[in-house]
């Protein structure tokens, strides 16, 4: 299908056709081993979720699998043939080697092109950034990830938390406020911890987990944070601000007023500047009827209540 938000407007705050480009522009660079740190972070961090689950997976799905950041961490005896979905060509191209057997298939994530009930684990490695601007817009690719499970399936995902950045957002801001009258984002926005559980619910999901994670990067400066996001995670990720109000362009007055305020308000003993990266894990189950299920209410034969009675009968067993 064509992508979705091609043109600017009220349910499309993203650029879909830019999120390909940069993609697609962030697989071709030289040595992408050392952009990779986070997505291969994460993908591992996902992998071990995996192997929490005593189970084999006949066939998997990668949403959004870029070069395979969790392929690589998996294994035949968990996961015994993978299928890879991506928008951007080149990430899959130039896919990082794995012992799973994989298919590769280049297609937009937010309409896959599966029939329902096809997979029996789901994963996603920090793919939902951009789109959540829209709640809807999240629940309806969740809803399309639950379709495409078995009953009894699992989706394993990580996106972006909401403090994702916050010292660059808000040193940014604060410079722009001073020196401009005004600010843009420049970082695509990130979703709060509380909405997922609603996220998950809605599409479907039950026996929900959501959990948060940080990872913290420190830099010699504000100057040395945005190269590397520039040039690292988030071109690399293709994850730039691909909002249809971004700015183009930050002058350099602006830019040396946030280098200011960053190590003023953040900075470290040492000098350096930390970066931090919020990450939420969320799982949820698709429905089966042999799945546990809760007791119904009024069923419970001992009331919270007699829990201070406990140590009392713990003595008189002693004596």
């Amino acid at each position: 299908p064509p992508l979705a938000g091609a043109s600017p407007g009220a349910l499309n705050p993203f650029d879909r056709r830019l999120k390909r480009k940069q993609k697609n522009w962030a697989a071709l660079q030289a040595e992408p081993a050392k952009c990779d740190y986070l997505r291969e972070e994460v993908g591992g961090r996902i992998a071990d979720r995996v192997f929490d689950i005593t189970r084999t997976f006949p066939l998997a799905l990668d949403v959004g699998s870029g070069r395979g950041y969790i392929a690589q961490h998996l294994t035949k005896e968990t996961v015994e043939k993978l299928v890879q979905v991506d928008i951007a060509e080149n990430a899959l191209k130039n896919a990082i080697e794995s012992e799973i057997p994989t298919i590769k298939v280049v297609a937009d994530e937010e309409f896959l092109p599966f029939k329902e009930d096809t997979f029996d684990l789901v994963v996603s490695s920090l793919r939902y950034v951009f789109i959540y601007f829209k709640f809807h817009a999240l629940c309806v690719c969740v809803l399309q990830i639950h379709q495409v499970l078995k009953p009894d399936g699992v989706f394993i995902g990580a996106m972006f938390g909401g403090d994702t950045l916050y010292e660059l957002r808000c040193s940014l801001q604060l410079a722009e406020l001073e020196r401009e009258g005004g600010f843009s984002p420049h970082v695509s926005p990130f979703t709060a911890v509380a909405d997922l559980g609603h996220l998950l619910s809605r599409a479907g999901f039950n026996t929900l987990t959501v959990d948060t994670d940080e990872i913290q990067v420190n830099y010699p400066g504000l100057f040395e944070v945005m190269e590397d996001l520039q040039g690292k995670y988030i071109l690399c990720m293709g994850e730039s601000n691909c909002s249809w109000n971004r700015k183009p362009l930050l002058h350099r007055e602006t830019m040396l007023a946030a280098a200011a305020i960053y190590q003023e308000m953040y900075g470290n003993s040492n000098g350096s500047v930390p970066a931090t990266f919020q990450i939420y894990y969320m799982i949820g189950w698709k429905y089966h009827e042999s799945q546990a299920k809760p007791a119904q209410r009024g069923s419970a034969t001992v009331s919270f209540g007699d829990l201070a009675k406990i140590e009392g009968l713990l003595k008189r067993g002693k004596k």
